[in-house]
């Protein structure tokens, strides 16, 4: 907000490109590229590489063998096929069942992702073996519950309603809306809107709006950061273009989203993200996450989105939802038998 404040010019420029959507005259200057539009990341890929799958990279028809084998949504039971049997697991030991989705529901892609013309097993490039470096004896009091996983649904401290995740919540979605915008369950797209001082990414699930304020260098942009004290759903991001790229730097996430997600930073860390427009139908998306304090070096993946003709439909998360009265009164009921 404070930034906003200092150039109140921006909001107009703002309000008139999301209202009548921006020209592509905006990307004349070469070293700014084009992202405007409408962008999906949907596929099977997760951000660590599946056990058995050695390389990063795979042939067509491996993806396709790969991708056969991957429980539909990543998870193993749980979905009615709509034969009217119950494929829900029983609950037993750390076993997360009683799901509720189905076939009509899931939307995650159909093959790995590919990137560049490659097909990855994995979002990360680096480390090699495609897993987060996470140290063995964090030196931090940070507290991780580590609900980015990125398919786990039902899952938490149902103790009250803002013990649950914040997905569950409809809060924000802490894999997609960033830092570090990864594909999901389903709900996989993104609106890109460009103007002189501004990119706005629209992600579809939970309509988390990304408002990330660009400027003409990595120095002028760090010296207009917000106040430390504003710790925000999806942090303190700024952005310039270099070469080609929009970069996007992040630090300050808001500590109850880092707990939550896959790509965790504390206060020390940052997570600097590029988006290149590869092709007219492509943006190669690369971010690295670097915080000494959980991890054993910085790491990098890399994703794609690419161009549709879709659009992103409304996300009525809790509209006629009974799931959070549901999981509270069932939670409740247990305290109750268990006395």
């Amino acid at each position: 907000m404070t930034t906003l404040l200092k150039h109140p010019t921006r909001i107009g420029s703002l309000l008139l490109c999301t209202a009548v959507a921006c020209s592509g005259a905006l990307a004349q200057n070469t070293a700014r590229p084009d992202l405007e539009g409408v962008w999906s990341n949907a596929s099977l890929t997760n951000l660590t590489r599946r056990r058995g799958l050695e390389t990063l990279v795979v042939t067509a028809q491996e993806s396709l063998v790969i991708a056969a084998g991957i429980p539909i949504g990543g998870i193993e039971g749980g979905f009615d096929d709509g034969d009217g049997v119950n494929n829900t697991p029983e609950v037993s030991g750390d076993d997360f069942g009683t799901r509720a989705y189905n076939n009509f529901w899931v939307d995650p892609g159909s093959n790995l992702a590919l990137v560049k013309g490659e097909y990855r097993t994995s979002y990360i490039v680096n480390p090699e073996n495609g897993q987060v470096p996470h140290l063995e004896n964090p030196t931090t009091d940070f507290q991780r519950t580590n609900f980015g996983s990125r398919y786990v649904t039902g899952v938490g401290d149902a103790s009250g309603p803002e013990a649950l995740p914040l997905s569950e919540r409809c809060i924000i979605s802490e894999s997609k809306a960033g830092p570090a915008m990864q594909s999901g369950l389903y709900n996989n797209n993104f609106q890109f809107v460009q103007t002189d001082d501004y990119v706005v990414i629209n992600v579809e699930q939970i309509h988390d709006a990304r408002i990330i304020p660009t400027f003409s260098s990595a120095e002028e942009a760090r010296a207009n950061r917000r106040p430390e004290v504003l710790q925000q759903y999806m942090g303190d991001s700024v952005g310039w273009y270099e070469d080609g790229a929009l970069v996007v730097e992040t630090i300050n996430v808001n500590p109850q989203q880092m707990q939550q997600s896959s790509t965790a930073i504390t206060k020390n860390g940052k997570v600097t993200e590029r988006f290149i427009r590869y092709s007219d139908t492509e943006i190669v998306y690369r971010f690295t996450v670097e915080d000494s304090d959980l991890y054993s070096q910085s790491w990098t993946a890399e994703l794609s989105f690419h161009a549709t003709d879709g659009q992103l439909y409304e996300y009525a998360c809790h509209e006629g939802n009974y799931s959070m009265p549901g999981t509270l009164a069932g939670a409740r009921r247990q305290e109750v038998e268990q006395k």
